[in-house]
């Protein structure tokens, strides 16, 4: 019996080959600023590994959405310090978006999303950015760092100002008093449990081009417990679906992460729920979009 092959989803060549695929995956195994629990690195290979168990037809659109190709391309190595991987990652990033391919990016700790973004919006012209977390990350620095984790919004914000920042249920005071627009803002748990029109609300704040970032911690923890910073009362995998596919119903998802899966074996929850969030992004993003 041959081997699965090692790439996202386990796909044999004619569907993985880069001259042709549609969608990229792009693997960023770092954790240079990680603030609490590591293995962040590991990330990426972890989800992909458990992409292969992924069912490749699509219960809820009733199609499959492989054959339009989605190549991996090997993993971003780890720089000496966070300005250099910062600068490499939005490297590599900018030479896929430029061959035309839907970039979709797995972490590795969400400090890379900045480059990312920068990349993007490099390409795309006006981005505004969707991000699904349950921290703000709009500290100016943390740590000393400007690069770090904590701090990706906060570069973003010189990048965009339209952010939808949803799932947030954890704010400093610096993040509180120094960035009131964006708190304002927020969507949280609470919105979403009280609120019947919380994605309205979300749609709202973005442009037509949007750049989805996903910090895994925004899901609750007891869906997804792999992760460097767990925080209760996070969302559930049907909110999250909704709100990717209404966005991708009424919006452009240009480009895409799933960031910050830190694997915890023998428990392989949260690498599986990535693996099949990202598939959940490529089928969505193939799907007609209607207008308002």
């Amino acid at each position: 019996m041959s081997e699965t092959p090692d790439n996202f989803l386990g796909l044999p060549p004619e569907y993985c080959d880069p001259t042709c695929s549609r969608y990229a995956i792009l693997p960023l195994p770092y954790e240079g600023t990680v603030s609490y629990k590591g293995g962040t690195a590991a990330g990426p290979a972890a989800i992909i590994d458990a992409s292969k168990q992924v069912e490749k037809f699509d219960e809820e659109l009733c199609d499959e959405y492989y054959e339009i190709g989605i190549a991996t391309y090997p993993a971003v190595t780890a720089a000496a310090d966070p300005a250099a991987q910062m600068k490499r990652v939005k490297e590599a990033a900018s030479a896929i978006i430029g061959s035309g391919k839907f970039l979709l990016s797995l972490g590795g700790e969400h400090s890379l999303t900045a480059p990312l973004v920068e990349a993007v919006a490099a390409k795309h012209g006006p981005i505004s950015v969707l991000q699904i977390d349950a921290h703000a990350d709009l500290r100016d620095t943390y740590g000393g760092c400007g690069e770090s984790h904590a701090c990706v919004m906060r570069r973003i914000l010189k990048i965009t100002h339209r952010i939808c920042q949803v799932g947030i249920r954890s704010v400093s005071r610096e993040e509180y008093d120094s960035c009131q627009r964006q708190v304002a803002n927020f969507i949280t748990p609470t919105d979403i449990a009280c609120s019947a029109d919380w994605i309205e609300r979300a749609m709202e704040l973005l442009g037509d081009n949007v750049y989805l970032t996903i910090d895994i911690d925004g899901f609750d923890p007891a869906l997804a417990p792999g992760t460097g910073t767990p925080e209760p009362g996070g969302l559930s995998w049907q909110q999250v679906l909704a709100l990717i596919k209404e966005v991708a119903c009424h919006r452009r998802i240009v480009a895409a992460d799933i960031m910050e899966v830190r694997p915890i074996g023998p428990n392989h929850i949260t690498e599986y729920l990535a693996a099949r969030l990202a598939y959940k992004i490529i089928a969505y993003t193939q799907q007609p979009r209607e207008k308002e």
